[in-house]
């Protein structure tokens, strides 16, 4: 029986690509009570003097797949992507896409105005024009120095 080497940084390289891989397919979210883990779809905030502009990414769904809710200080948006797989005879079906509810809060920097939103949904970018409270838009706030 020969002898072989242990090499302890190739059992722990293997094993951290392992982890990397399966921390690339997850994604964590909070759910109000707990985090999970799931499809958290991607936001971009953008504020402008009187507006602010968010763009949600949600590929391959429809506008009625989506909720919107906007309150003065936050929107929130939930959805659901359902599975259309068909299998056929004895073959195998591998699926790397997510399928299931999602709930994306996104806070707001400032007061806005959600009587006067204004959404556009086209190729699976959501558009939402949020316009600030007026008080908002001309607030000034004195900075103390000393």
């Amino acid at each position: 029986m020969s002898i072989i080497r242990w090499q302890p940084f190739r059992e722990i390289d293997s094993i951290q690509k392992e982890m990397n891989r399966l921390f690339d397919q997850l994604t964590p979210h909070f759910d109000g009570e707990k985090i999970g883990l799931g499809f958290v779809p991607p936001v971009e905030l953008t504020e402008k003097e009187d507006t602010i502009h968010l763009k949600l990414e949600v590929p391959g769904m429809e506008a009625k797949d989506l909720d919107v809710e906007v309150t003065a200080d936050s929107v929130t948006i939930t959805g659901e992507r359902k599975s259309e797989t068909k299998i056929e005879g004895k073959g195998m079906t591998r699926s790397e896409f997510y399928y299931g509810q999602f709930r994306r809060v996104v806070p707001l920097p400032v007061r806005i105005d959600n009587q006067n939103v204004k959404a556009e949904y086209k190729d699976g970018i959501l558009n939402l024009n949020l316009p600030k409270l007026e008080e908002e838009k001309h607030k000034v706030v004195k900075v103390n120095l000393g």
